[in-house]
């Protein structure tokens, strides 16, 4: 059958898995044309999409090529190659959201400065380089137990975060750049997804709470809206919107939080 689209704007998505696919469905009720680019060509979104690229986003010159076919960028992923995506920016690519922002969101170190620098509440934190420099600085007690150690690039659904209760878990330590945070005693993990578009006006949807499988480290069950009182949820919106403005960013992020046991 042919396929009938009334415009000719091209908009790339890095990776096609289940949020690319539901990405390039919202486009076509536009009649976007939605270019993917992937390593697995039976993703989610190849079946979908106008123009499916097989490749590896984490590869300088498959993503700079990528980006040269269309007219606009965006990604349904954070490990992805920032330097092509700087480079095609420089040269005039619409990124959205910004690969500056998508540096920062990479590196979880990065994440927790920027929130120190803007005062968004966080657990505290130190910066190791190696697994030694973590026991050197809990036998000289900079690191007191219990902690949660999470390897600053790379992680994601549980994966490269270990949580330290005791000397007795010290061979759980993982080797490479790490922050080192305080345990929060957790009652609820929460989330909001907000947006702002490129002149600044921001709207978000209303507070989710996630119950978690934790044996497999994925979200079981979403309660939307929240349970929790009104004060929290604007106080998570008010957050939200902190985080998104002084990022400078445009697009959608999810932000999630801790509620812990005193109610922070």
């Amino acid at each position: 059958m042919e396929q009938l689209v009334t415009s000719n704007f091209k908009l790339g998505i890095i990776a096609g898995g289940q949020l690319g696919k539901m990405l390039a469905l919202a486009a076509s009720n536009w009649d976007v044309k939605t270019y993917i680019l992937d390593p697995d060509e039976h993703c989610p979104a190849s079946t979908i999409c106008t123009n499916y690229t097989k490749g590896n986003y984490n590869d300088y010159e498959t993503v700079y090529q990528f980006g040269k076919k269309v007219d606009m960028l965006t990604f349904d992923i954070e490990n992805i190659n920032t330097d092509a995506l700087l480079q095609l920016k420089k040269e005039g690519t619409k990124i959205y959201p910004e690969p500056e922002i998508l540096k920062l969101i990479q590196d979880k170190g990065l994440q927790k400065q920027f929130y120190k620098e803007h005062s968004i509440p966080s657990s505290n934190f130190s910066l190791y380089e190696s697994k030694a420099e973590i026991i050197k600085a809990i036998e000289e007690n900079k690191i007191q137990f219990p902690f949660v150690q999470k390897l600053r690039t790379s992680g994601y659904d549980g994966k490269g975060v270990e949580v330290i209760n005791s000397s007795n878990d010290l061979n759980k330590l993982m080797e490479g750049n790490s922050l080192v945070e305080e345990k929060v005693e957790i009652k609820k993990e929460v989330s909001i997804i907000i947006a702002r578009n490129t002149k600044g006006e921001t709207k978000s949807f209303p507070l989710v709470e996630m119950e978690f499988n934790h044996e497999a480290n994925l979200v079981d069950r979403l309660i939307c809206p929240s349970n929790e009182s009104e004060p929290i949820q604007k106080e998570a919106t008010e957050l939200a919107y902190k985080i998104i403005t002084k990022l400078g960013m445009t697009g959608i992020l999810a932000v999630e939080f801790f509620i812990d046991k005193s109610g922070k």
